[in-house]
Order: structure tokens, then C-alpha cells, then sequence
């Protein structure tokens, strides 16, 4: 009888379950059937398998992300930051470059413009003031002549020779006069007006600015004239007439 409520009660527990599934040809009874067999005799209930769990800790890429991120802005921003202190100190290089060129250019400038003046006021220092009308023979005098007053004096070339300024002065007139044909006058820094007459061409305009020595015209024969010859005379202030072998003596120039 108790063999009988024996086997009942492994049937009740599963044994020959198990039996079943591991085989009852290697006479092996798995240690869990023992357990639940134990457990249906005594009529205790198993405790649960305890698993060994591991912790798995997660990781947020989305805040390494942004930490690279980061990273690579800074080292950014510090590669700009250097380019940029790169690239001002080559532009202020430049300027200096630049400012001392300019600054060696404006003292060449100065000194050839300080030569080029040393030159000019050589040249001005030698220039004559007071030159020969014409180049030519003397043929007639200031004064009494043929029962009229001769106001100048004649000097006779080939028509075409140049007649020039006297003096330094201002073109007053240039054109047609009576009885000379042609003339020009000029005026001087003191007031003196000297006059050309009878000459076959005018190289200058009225209001010009002249030097001594600067071609105004030509000798001709234009006008109440007996050949070709400068007629030429000098006014001093007032318009008083006065003899230009004399004035011109004054100043160094012989006719």
C-alpha cells in the first residue's frame, strides 16, 4: 500500500515526467526532479532561482556628441584666432612697407625737386637782364633826322631775324601800328615800355609774359620803312622818349 501511494506521488510531482525526458536507460534523475520531488514529499514549496543579473551602464552619445562638438569649435575658433593674428600682423608689415616707401619716395621727390630748384635759380642768377634787341648794324641814331625827330634807333638785318625782349616784361600791344607796319610793345617791372617796329612777324600774343632774351617777332620792312631793320624805342614813365643807345648803356648793353 505504501509503495503504491509512493508512486503516486512521484506521478503527482513530475518524476515520471522526467523520468521520460532524461531516460531511465543511464539511471540518471536530474538534481531539479530531486528538488520538486523533495519538495512534493515534504510539502514545502520551492524558493525561486535567484539570477545572477549584471548592471549594464548606458551611455548618452547624444552628450558626447555634443562634447566633440565642442571640442572641435574650440580648437576652431583657435586656429581662426591664430589666422587672424597671422594675417594682421603681415597686413601691418605691409603698411609699414608701404608707409616707409612712400615716406623714401617723397624724400627723393624733395631732393630732386630741391636740385631741379638749386638748378633753376643757377640758371636765373646767370640769365642776363638786359640783352640786344637785334643782332644787325646800327644805321641810324635817336634825334634830329631828315628835319623830323627820329624817336629810336634802326637796327638793319635780313628780314626773318629774330628781335627780342630787352627786358623782363608783360606784352601790352602786338599787332598794326601807324608807320611801323607792325609792332609790339612791352613793359617792364619799372615801367619803362620798349617798342619794336616794322617787323615782318609777331611770335607773340598781347598779355605774355616774357623774358630777356625770348624771341617776340622778326625783322621786316613793313610800315613807312627804307629797308629792311628793327626800329626800336624806349618810354619812360611819364611816356617821355629817350634815347636807347644811352638807356641801354646803362645796363651793360652796347649797340
Amino acid at each position: 500500500m505504501a509503495a503504491v501511494v509512493a508512486a503516486g506521488a512521484l506521478a503527482g510531482a513530475g518524476f515520471t515526467q522526467a523520468m521520460a525526458t532524461v531516460g531511465p536507460a543511464n539511471g540518471i534523475v536530474p538534481v531539479a526532479a530531486t528538488r520538486d520531488l523533495a519538495a512534493a514529499m515534504t510539502g514545502q514549496k520551492q524558493a525561486p532561482q535567484v539570477l545572477d543579473v549584471q548592471t549594464i551602464h548606458s551611455v548618452d552619445t547624444g552628450a558626447e556628441t555634443r562634447k566633440l562638438l565642442q571640442a572641435e569649435q574650440i580648437q576652431a575658433q583657435f586656429h581662426v584666432r591664430e589666422a587672424l593674428k597671422s594675417a594682421e600682423g603681415a597686413y601691418v608689415k605691409r603698411q609699414e612697407a608701404a608707409k616707409a616707401e612712400a615716406e623714401r619716395v617723397a624724400a627723393e621727390s624733395a631732393r630732386v625737386a630741391a636740385e631741379t630748384a638749386r638748378a633753376a635759380a643757377a640758371e636765373e642768377a646767370k640769365r642776363p637782364r638786359c640783352v640786344r634787341p637785334a643782332q644787325g648794324s646800327f644805321t641810324s641814331g635817336f634825334g634830329a633826322r631828315w628835319g623830323t625827330s627820329h624817336n629810336g634807333i634802326d637796327i638793319a638785318n635780313a628780314i626773318g631775324t629774330p628781335i627780342v625782349s630787352v627786358m623782363d616784361g608783360t606784352v601790352v600791344e602786338a599787332g598794326p601800328a601807324s608807320g611801323f607796319g607792325l609792332w609790339v610793345r612791352v613793359q617792364h617791372e619799372d615801367g619803362t615800355i620798349t617798342v619794336y617796329g616794322h617787323m615782318n612777324t609777331i611770335d607773340v600774343p598781347q598779355g605774355a609774359k616774357v623774358k630777356a632774351g625770348q624771341q617776340i617777332a622778326t625783322i621786316g620792312n613793313r610800315g613807312q620803312s627804307t629797308g629792311p631793320h628793327l626800329h626800336f624805342e624806349v618810354w619812360v614813365e611819364g611816356g617821355q622818349k629817350v634815347n636807347p643807345v644811352g638807356w641801354l648803356a646803362a645796363r651793360g648793353v652796347s649797340i
